[in-house]
């Protein structure tokens, strides 16, 4: 399942599991290495289970590598939720964060990489994005700023190919301090979602790129596991970041993944229990932008009484020799909507035999997905009967449509709705 929605890197090992409730029960990247029956485990105080960590720091960059992803690590800065050591004291942690860094991408013969090479993996892991922290940035966290200093600096001399991300929000006033991206959550409701896709529009252009590390449909006390409605709000998010790919670099859903018998935060995009699995619909929703990095977006313009309730974007890709144009809509509202599509700078004709049209939808938007019907809510594709320089669209209520378009070539492109 992590296969099918060709992620482009992994954020590992997580966000508050980092820290802990208390700094003695932070992820330790080095008693996580070796072999797994001297592995001592750690209580995960913030989720409230055991861990022996049989998934460790190097099983994450070999799950990175299977999958042809870039990894990012994200360490602890010496800050849990209810504690932190002074920025005096906080070279020790410092030195462990290079520690692990000689793990993934020392040579063989260096202290840590042969420990590295003597567990399997001789060669070096491409470990070139590292976060300082997760979600230390705050009033209640007075040190964060000047321990990420002391991991920037030492970091940067060491490994200057690096790219160092903070987790200071930068997307309404510029970093006071440096950074190459910074890390920007966000959890709302579906509809508050929605209206934010547009969040990154008035951001500077000039200055760091955003990590958009985590994004979902979550509210406390909320006990839905995943709605069509919630994915569709999160695909209206996301093709905002992809509108503003140029300052957005990168984008992860979490959490990524939850055992139906230790739920203790929903929605989540794939659950499984000891022998079976399903995709959420904001699983299947993701498999939507599996072509999106390395694309080429193009503008579009909504001309609609319901552009309130719409989200749309185009881009087109190679898929080996194939030149392919997909616009994406979503239709957030209750209401049918009749499109006219069109794009003018195409040069040629769109070939409909290599053309399909996708649609995640549902008879209620609340449709959830379970293991008793796994694929309630769930994309349905089929041939497009004719093209034209201008194609009639049915937008059902609460979905999101893909139209991809093979071509032979094209100009300066603009999608018309």
């Amino acid at each position: 399942m992590l296969v099918d929605l060709k992620p482009r890197f992994l954020r590992f090992p997580g966000g508050t599991f980092v820290e802990g409730i208390l700094l003695r029960n932070a992820f330790r990247w080095r008693e996580t290495i070796g072999p797994w029956e001297e592995r001592p485990g750690h209580y995960g105080d913030v989720w409230n289970y055991w861990t022996d960590d049989g998934l460790g720091y190097y099983e994450l960059l070999q799950l990175a590598e299977d999958l042809g992803a870039e990894p990012i690590w994200v360490f602890n800065a010496g800050i849990s939720r209810n504690d932190q050591v002074d920025t005096t004291a906080i070279a020790p942690f410092v030195k462990d964060v290079l520690d692990s860094l000689e793990f993934a991408r020392g040579s063989a013969k260096s202290t840590w990489g042969s420990v590295r090479a003597a567990m399997g993996h001789p060669e070096r892991f491409q470990l070139k994005y590292v976060a300082v922290g997760n979600e230390d940035c705050d009033n209640t966290k007075p040190f964060y700023q000047g321990h990420y200093l002391k991991f920037y600096n030492a970091i940067r001399e060491a490994y200057p190919d690096i790219q160092i991300i903070s987790n200071c929000d930068g997307s309404s006033e510029p970093l006071d301090h440096p950074a190459d991206l910074y890390d920007f959550h966000i959890y709302n409701s579906a509809d508050d979602l929605f209206l934010k896709k547009d969040t990154f529009s008035r951001t500077s252009r000039t200055g760091p790129k955003v990590f958009v590390s985590e994004y979902a449909v979550h509210v406390d006390g909320d006990t839905s596991k995943g709605s069509l409605q919630a994915s569709l709000a999160e695909a209206a998010f996301l093709i905002g970041l992809e509108v503003n790919s140029d300052i957005v670099h990168m984008a992860s859903y979490a959490p990524l993944f939850v055992n139906d018998n230790d739920r203790k935060w929903t929605p989540d995009a794939i659950v499984f229990n000891s022998w079976q699995q399903y995709g959420t619909p904001s699983y299947w929703m993701q498999t939507f932008f599996g072509e999106s990095s390395g694309a080429v977006i193009h503008p579009v313009r909504l001309n609609s009484s319901y552009s309130g309730s719409l989200a749309a974007s185009a881009i087109t890709w190679r898929d080996n020799e194939d030149i392919f144009l997909r616009i994406k809509i979503v239709n957030f509202g209750p209401n049918t909507v009749n499109l006219t599509l069109s794009a003018t700078g195409l040069e040629a004709g769109v070939d409909t035999s290599r053309s399909a049209v996708t649609v995640l939808t549902s008879n209620y938007s609340l449709d959830e997905n379970s293991f008793d019907d796994p694929l309630k809510v769930k994309p349905v594709k089929s041939g497009l009967a004719s093209a034209a320089e201008e194609m009639q669209a049915m937008l059902v209520p609460y979905s999101f449509t893909s139209y991809d378009l093979a071509l032979d070539e094209y100009g300066e492109l603009v999608a018309d709705m």
